[in-house]
């Protein structure tokens, strides 16, 4: 199972002081020492955090899977066929929200996703669609043309007790339907080191793509150790593939 470090938070802290550290490219060095298997970055359109530099700069160094998130705009489009991500996961985006608030409306943006899509799959990028856990919009995923789906686990990570049991349902009917056809399926947000076990020892998840929880820890143990301890409890609770 892949673990993707998302590093958008070393740059939020940068971005503080608008200077010049602590420097997102050297915590993905530090983070790929700690097992990372995939680096994650989300260029928004108002570079609120990460910036045209630092993908620049992943791109040229990063020899695990480098993934871009973004919205499927004119402007990241272009940027995506310049740099040549390993991977580009299509994203929500509201200008005034603190963190990505949920799954693609795919009905809405149907038309548009499926031309972006072919865009990038005409550079010969793979293409995953960041979704709520629904087998609709993981049917419509596939109908759009994507690669794979990344589940959105927030609702799952906001709550406790029966009403997240009742979520992990959803989450996991959602992979089990993506692998039935074709999709291959990821898992990401709000997952932290007391409640991701429950998602990683979900059959047929090719990865997790985790980083407020990572970054927080990682200001207090350092960046290698939290990465290894994620690892390890993902490795734990994944069942043999």
């Amino acid at each position: 199972m892949i673990l993707g470090i998302n590093i958008d938070h070393i740059a939020t802290l940068r971005q503080a002081r608008l200077g010049i550290e602590p420097d997102p490219v050297m915590a993905a060095t530090l983070a790929i020492l700690g097992g990372a298997d995939g680096i994650t970055l989300h260029l928004r359109e108002d570079r609120r955090h990460v910036n045209d530099r630092d993908l620049e700069m992943l791109k040229g160094f990063v020899t695990v899977e480098l993934n871009l998130e973004m919205a499927a705009t004119e402007e990241m489009l272009r940027i995506a066929a310049k740099n040549l991500p390993d991977l580009v996961t299509i994203v929500p985006e509201k200008r005034l929200e603190l963190t990505t608030e949920g799954g693609l409306n795919l009905k809405a943006a149907r038309s548009l996703l499926s031309k972006a899509i072919r865009r990038l799959k005409d550079k010969g990028i793979r293409t995953s669609l960041f979704v709520n856990p629904a087998i609709e919009d993981v049917d419509l995923s596939k109908e759009v043309g994507a690669d794979m789906v990344e589940i959105h686990t927030g609702s799952y990570a906001n709550v406790r007790g029966d009403d997240q049991e009742r979520e992990l349902v959803k989450v996991a009917r959602s992979i089990t339907h993506a692998a039935e056809i074709g999709l291959k399926a990821n898992a990401g947000h709000g997952l932290n080191y007391h409640n991701v076990t429950g998602i990683a020892e979900i059959e047929g998840i090719r990865g997790l793509y985790i980083g407020h929880s990572i970054i927080s820890r990682a200001m207090l143990v350092g960046m290698e150790k939290a990465v290894r301890d994620m690892k390890e409890l993902v490795m734990m609770a994944c069942p043999v593939q």
